[in-house]
């Protein structure tokens, strides 16, 4: 593998790559790699020709300064765990702040109603710093798929959203959720919840698999009751929210309908450490 800290020498050698007519598949990451992300790694070493994985902490996409400031980094490790997996001719692209934001980045997209829910409604801002560094990635790398993890659901829809609003030639490919063998959705920032809450974590999954269950014989008011009942019952957890909604719209729903995808998202604290997770709850996957 190649790897590249300044986008110039990135891009004259993914001119490179295209010229030979080789497919590039793009994997943004904030580093701190665990399973989860290998997995896209390896997704797009079997639909690509050539892949760029990036690795960088988006300042603008945290709303919190102590969760930016507290965000684990481990390059040498991020490096070593890609070392393997990566063909000679594929690329990692490392930047630092200055490289990526040489002057302030002040655009906001109209990413929708997608983007006001949920993650929107309580990390104000959070989207549309997201937008604007996947926008900055693309227009970089310009790759015939990008690759993104279903953990991060709402992520998928609001990219899909700035897909359209500028016009990306790109493929936005969702992948499964990556769980600990307790269930737990794979996150960078699991190595941060506090050893003796970790054990109690698993109560998130635990909770949408009952859920799930139960979406036959409740309403979509009932599941979010007994999903925030079982997980606030567990020491150390606590639900921030809970909501039941369309999958396509992002927005919640009072009632089933058959014809329409309708998924669990649970936003939750381990201790001071916030999670996220999600599962589709009808029809069935």
């Amino acid at each position: 593998m190649k790897s590249f800290s300044h986008i110039k020498p990135l891009r004259n050698e993914l001119n490179r790559l295209k010229a030979a007519q080789r497919s590039i598949g793009l994997v943004p990451t904030m580093g701190a790699l665990h399973a989860g992300h290998l997995e896209l790694v390896k997704k797009a070493l079997h639909e690509n020709e050539a892949v760029v994985v990036t690795i960088f902490i988006n300042p603008i996409q945290f709303n919190n300064p102590d969760d930016l400031k507290n965000y684990p980094r481990d390059p040498e490790r991020d490096l070593q765990l890609l070392n393997p997996l990566l063909r000679p001719h594929d690329l990692v692209f490392m930047p630092d702040v200055r490289e990526m934001y040489p002057e302030p980045d002040t655009r906001t997209f109209n990413l929708g109603p997608v983007a006001t829910v949920m993650e929107g409604a309580y990390r104000p801002g959070h989207f549309n710093g997201v937008a604007i560094v996947v926008d900055k990635l693309f227009n970089i790398t310009t790759p015939d798929r990008a690759y993104f993890g279903e953990k991060d659901f709402q992520q998928i829809m609001v990219i899909r959203r700035l897909i359209e609003l500028q016009h990306h030639p790109v493929s936005l490919i969702a992948c499964p959720i990556v769980r600990e063998p307790d269930g737990l959705a794979m996150s960078s920032r699991n190595i941060r919840i506090p050893g003796e809450i970790r054990p109690f974590a698993a109560i998130i999954h635990q909770a949408l698999l009952s859920a799930r269950s139960a979406a036959n014989q409740l309403s979509p008011g009932q599941l979010v009751r007994q999903i925030r009942e079982m997980i606030d019952q567990a020491p150390g957890i606590t639900t921030e929210y809970v909501e039941i909604a369309d999958e396509l719209t992002l927005q919640p729903v009072a009632q089933w309908d058959q014809n329409t995808p309708v998924r669990c998202f649970i936003a939750a604290y381990a201790g001071q450490i916030r999670l996220i997770d999600n599962m589709r709850m009808r029809p069935p996957e």
